[in-house]
């Protein structure tokens, strides 16, 4: 593409499709089912409800990691043939029978099967303004040359923000895993966005803005503002595993990571951008999802995940705590909530959303979210299938397109065609994505683990007020939120500090998101760090900075006097998290209504 068509020829199909509010991106909130007596350690217990003659499609997940070969064996042990083995990822995608099930699952290399699920989309008013991303590209930072990949619903090949229209091409691999485990570049299963989440998401990581500049001065649209990406060098990758609908399986995300280790030094792949997520019912360690990104972390990927949009959830009186979706329940990777900039470049004003799902997460307990970025009503590019169609979410949601008057004196008819407003962790997570293309674009030799370090000790974490009220849709339910560790983690990005900051802890340190515990009646949390984790390394300071005091030979109690927050923590109260429901092993939990609209109208 060369050019965009005018504005104002283009038609967007208005055609509401009955399915949307499906769609939005609110995943079901964390249930954990303990397994009952008798039941296969091995075997999901959602698969034992299979009758005899059902045919599921399931992941098949390996105990050795390190072996390649593993599937192999297990196929020619069984007798049987699976549908995909991943090469970098211990694990296989398979159509298997209950008693096939139980039959792998007595092989000694096997270590779990579970369903092959289903994830979903998670989904300016000055966003990246407001956290330092604008103050990066002033100063020269643009992340030039780094990869990231965004797994979601493909990016537009119409959209002037990675390619053509006068824009130098940004667009690297374009892949869909939808139908093809291997990879398809044919349409339409091929990297193009048929939804509209994908390309809004890269757009905020690393769009050009090209519609927020004198490109549009062409058809009388005279910009004021620039609307772009944090990082706008970078080069996006579009693995797609989304459909039309939103929503996709856990097999071809599983591949679309598999694909990204396999090929990230062809691709100079540094970062992954995952605005995805679904429930969970077993722990992570054995969650097919959260072990694959764990192998990209391991591959020197940085992994960055939405936290997901079940915070206003109480079903259990648990009040959004315990609501993280995975993989962002994966201790290793970066989870993101989100934040309200009430359109204030002061960071004194945002506020987390109600609607950011919180930790600790479900039957682990680790410490999240990890940071917090603005995700509500966020400027993004809008989708084009084709020059003249505009994708599903755009289309359908014509009252969230975003008006030329907004950013731009405009010296003829007022249009809407170029930028969208969406909200959710889904449009938090690219801002960090995007700061750490910068990051490593800066300094190349950064590990994963130092990334999540920096961003998390350099957090603004003091400028939240206690706690808040927010009612977001008139006449609607009000929902407080408490501006506590699992609400708001480490704080929000601050860009620049990021940047500038030299903290390096040793290669031989892991950042893992730490684990917790609680005392009911004493109302103390302590938490629990990793081994070799930076959290408890004598080097350096961070732990203290972050939670308090963490010592690595004994696990150290935290309460509201010592951490960096202080008084304005509130602990342990009986409308939040310190009720004993989040804290068992089999707590069982459902979406909020509410949550289903999250995506299109946010707090606002």
């Amino acid at each position: 593409m060369t050019g965009r068509v005018n504005p104002r020829e283009v038609k967007m199909s208005m055609k509401r499709n009955r399915g949307l509010m499906f769609w939005l991106g609110a995943i079901c909130a964390l249930p954990a089912f303990a397994q009952q007596a008798g039941q296969s350690a091995r075997i999901h217990p959602a698969l034992l409800q299979m009758n005899a003659t059902e045919t599921r499609s399931v992941i098949v997940m390996y105990a050795e990691e390190s072996d390649t070969h593993a599937s192999d064996r297990v196929e020619q042990r069984q007798g049987m043939r699976f549908r995909h083995n991943f090469s970098h990822v211990p694990s296989s995608a398979a159509e298997l029978t209950l008693q096939e099930i139980e039959q792998v699952a007595q092989d000694p290399e096997v270590k779990m099967i579970a369903p092959d699920g289903q994830v979903k989309a998670l989904g300016l008013d000055y966003g990246n303004q407001s956290v330092g991303a604008y103050q990066a590209n002033s100063d020269g930072y643009a992340g030039a040359g780094i990869g990231v990949a965004f797994i979601d619903s493909g990016i537009s090949y119409e959209d002037c923000d990675f390619k053509g229209c006068n824009v130098a091409t940004r667009y690297g691999r374009e892949l869909s895993f939808i139908k093809n485990l291997n990879g398809s570049t044919t349409a339409p299963d091929d990297g193009q966005d048929y939804y509209g989440h994908g390309t809004h998401v890269a757009s905020i990581a690393g769009g050009s803005g090209t519609f927020s500049t004198s490109y549009v001065d062409q058809w009388n649209i005279y910009p004021w503002y620039w609307i772009h990406g944090v990082a706008t060098g970078i080069t996006v990758h579009s693995l797609r595993v989304l459909n039309s609908n939103g929503t996709g399986t856990d097999s071809s995300t599983i591949a679309a990571i598999d694909y990204a280790i396999e090929n990230k030094a062809a691709m100079n792949l540094r970062v992954i951008n995952m605005s995805i997520g679904r429930s969970f019912t077993t722990s992570y360690k054995v969650d097919p999802l959260c072990q694959a990104v764990e192998q990209a972390w391991k591959a020197g990927i940085v992994v960055v995940v939405a936290a997901g949009n079940e915070g206003r959830t109480n079903t259990d009186g648990n009040y959004g705590y315990g609501t993280i979706t995975a993989p962002g329940n994966d201790p290793y990777v970066i989870t993101v909530g989100a934040v309200n900039t009430f359109g204030s470049l002061d960071v004194s004003v945002h506020k987390v959303t109600s609607y950011s799902s919180k930790g600790p997460t479900a039957i682990d307990h680790i410490m999240k979210p990890d940071l917090v970025a603005p995700g509500d009503n966020i400027y993004g590019t809008q989708c084009l299938v084709y020059s003249n169609q505009a994708c599903p979410i755009a289309a359908d949601n014509r009252g969230n397109m975003v008006l030329d008057t907004d950013y731009a004196n405009v010296g003829g008819p007022v249009g809407d065609n170029w930028y969208l407003r969406l909200s959710g962790t889904s449009m938090a997570t690219p801002v960090i994505s995007g700061t750490a293309a910068l990051m490593i674009g800066k300094q190349p030799s950064l590990t994963p683990d130092q990334v999540k370090t920096r961003l998390m000790e350099t957090a603004w974490r003091t400028n939240f007020v206690p706690s808040y009220v927010v009612t977001p849709v008139a006449s609607g339910p009000s929902y407080t939120v408490y501006h506590d560790l699992f609400t708001i983690g480490a704080g929000e990005v601050n860009v620049m500090a990021a940047l500038n900051s030299t903290i390096t802890p040793a290669t031989n340190l892991n950042a893992q998101s730490p684990g917790v515990t609680y005392n009911a009646s004493l109302k103390i949390l302590t938490i629990v760090p990793a081994a070799n984790s930076v959290w408890t390394s004598s080097d350096w300071t961070g732990g203290s900075s972050i939670w308090g005091q963490v010592n690595s030979s004994t696990v150290n109690p935290v309460t509201g006097t010592n951490v960096m927050w202080g008084s304005n923590v509130m602990w342990g109260t009986n409308v939040m998290w310190g009720s004993n429901v989040m804290w068992g092993s089999t707590t069982e939990t459902s979406p909020d209504a509410t949550a289903l609209t999250v995506m299109i109208n946010g707090d606002k």
